[in-house]
């Protein structure tokens, strides 16, 4: 049986920090030195409540209580990042000439490569579709890559974020169609 893919909530926060925390540790700790890690977890990675907001953002359940993997797409400017990134609003997209946003795809690591983000994903596509959007864009982090290139995904650019004291995040620029 497949555990359930559902809205995220507000409820949800303090479960999805932990999430991240155990995903970025987990997963990138072989691409990103341990100074950018946590930079990037205080600076970088976190919930965008918008999302959850915006019923956009989803969580799968793991049968232990903890979450297993969470993501979602957006119908706003912002490509990347939780709140602790935000200093500006986040305008509405115009699903005529904008690409949807895939945001925040985090899999505890316990639960890696078993189709979750994949699942994700299709909901997400399948989402964004309905709403008029033909084309998908996302910043993605070196371990992801592969599993966007795998769905699709070309790069189209690099961007370097700078956190505070200095640590850089390489982030990577991809698009599909949809």
């Amino acid at each position: 049986m497949l555990p359930v893919l559902r809205h995220a909530v507000p409820a949800d926060l303090p479960a999805l920090h932990a999430l991240i925390a155990r995903s970025v540790r987990g997963l990138n700790a072989s691409l990103y030195t341990d100074a950018q890690v946590e930079s990037a977890l205080q600076h970088v990675f976190g919930p965008d409540t918008q999302l959850i907001a915006d019923r956009t953002y989803f969580v799968i359940d793991a049968p232990n209580g903890t979450l297993a993997a969470a993501g979602g797409w957006s119908r706003r400017r912002t490509l990347y990042g939780g709140d602790q990134t935000k200093a500006v609003d986040d305008p509405l997209l115009d699903p005529a000439v904008d690409p949807a946003r895939i945001r925040a795809f985090f899999v505890d690591p316990a639960h890696a490569r078993r189709g979750l983000a994949r699942r994700l994903f299709e909901r997400c596509a399948a989402e964004a579709t309905a709403a008029g959007f033909r084309a998908l864009a996302l910043g993605a982090t070196l371990p992801g890559v592969p599993l966007y290139r795998a769905l699709g995904f070309v790069e189209i650019g690099r961007v370097d974020a700078t956190m505070p004291g200095g640590e850089v995040l390489p982030i990577v620029e991809m698009r599909r169609s949809l």
